[in-house]
């Protein structure tokens, strides 16, 4: 009797954990349905943004100025949740093999995720953690702080000798890390002329230049943080999926299990009756 009540335990517990796991996969699904209608409208933004900087690029390419130095920063978009496999190890080691590879010094590392900064507390090369988004609509204040923390460092090392990011992500339709680096406009250092008038600026074309990179800057990081989101939501539903099978898996061994024990209990009580019956017959 205490074994069943033992397995009846265990199978309400498992229902409980079932029941949270599919709260957790309810809520990443719906993350998921949010992203599938953002994602592509700030991939339109940034191509815009993309055709605009070719197009000023063409006419004043002798603005751009590449600096002799750069500080190297590497800005890493991990999790703020768990549940979502090696998410966060994959960036690690991503990092790791980029630095040994490009052999460059003094990296300044920018964390986002608490999962991640949990696995990297103790790493000197970490100027900063943020704290990452749970939802889509909290995208927005992570950027806000790590602008932020970007100025701080860009300003600690001097007009003469700016910032190179490179940031390491993860991006829904592909299962490694992806390495984007940061360098204002050299992608478009090329092309000929699509038009034969330079663009009609409202603004001194430098001044238009540093308007135009960070708007660029701004709106491409945004985009990898969705595509990082929307990887983490995805993983995290394959786990949820894959968690709730073995639990379901395990409930019916343990129905089974009980079943039969309680067959058992069952086949000992009509022996029971069935001796003190016959021994109610002799007396």
């Amino acid at each position: 009797m205490s074994k069943r009540h033992e397995i009846e335990g265990r199978l309400r517990a498992l229902g409980e954990i079932k029941d949270i796991l599919s709260a957790m996969k309810n809520l990443s699904l719906m993350e998921v349905r949010k992203l599938t209608r953002f994602l592509p409208t700030q991939r339109r933004v940034v191509e815009n943004i993309e055709s605009a900087v070719a197009d000023f690029m063409n006419f004043y390419r002798h603005l751009f100025i590449e600096p002799k130095t750069r500080r190297n920063a590497y800005l890493l978009i991990g999790s703020e949740r768990g549940f979502c496999g090696d998410f966060n190890e994959a960036l690690i080691r991503a990092l790791e093999s980029e630095l040994q590879e490009a052999a460059r010094g003094e990296p300044a590392l920018v964390v986002v995720g608490q999962r991640l900064s949990a696995k990297m507390a103790t790493d000197p090369r970490v100027a900063a953690h943020i704290e990452g988004p749970n939802v889509v609509e909290e995208v927005e204040w992570v950027l806000t702080r790590l602008t932020e923390t970007l100025n701080a460092l860009d300003k600690e090392q001097g007009p003469l000798r700016p910032l190179r990011l490179t940031v390491f992500h993860h991006s829904a339709d592909e299962k490694d890390v992806r390495i984007s680096t940061f360098e204002p406009f050299k992608p478009f250092e090329r092309g000929s002329v699509r038009f034969s008038h330079p663009p009609r600026l409202n603004l001194p074309p430098p001044s238009f230049l540093g308007e135009l990179a960070d708007h660029y800057l701004f709106n491409h990081i945004h985009e990898l943080f969705y595509n990082s989101l929307m990887a983490e939501n995805l993983r995290r539903l394959e786990h949820m999926d894959s968690a709730i099978r073995n639990i379901e898996k395990d409930s019916a061994q343990l129905l089974q299990k009980r079943n039969s024990l309680r067959q058992e209990e069952i086949t000992e009580e009509i022996e029971i009756i069935m001796l003190s019956a016959e021994a109610l017959r002799r007396e």
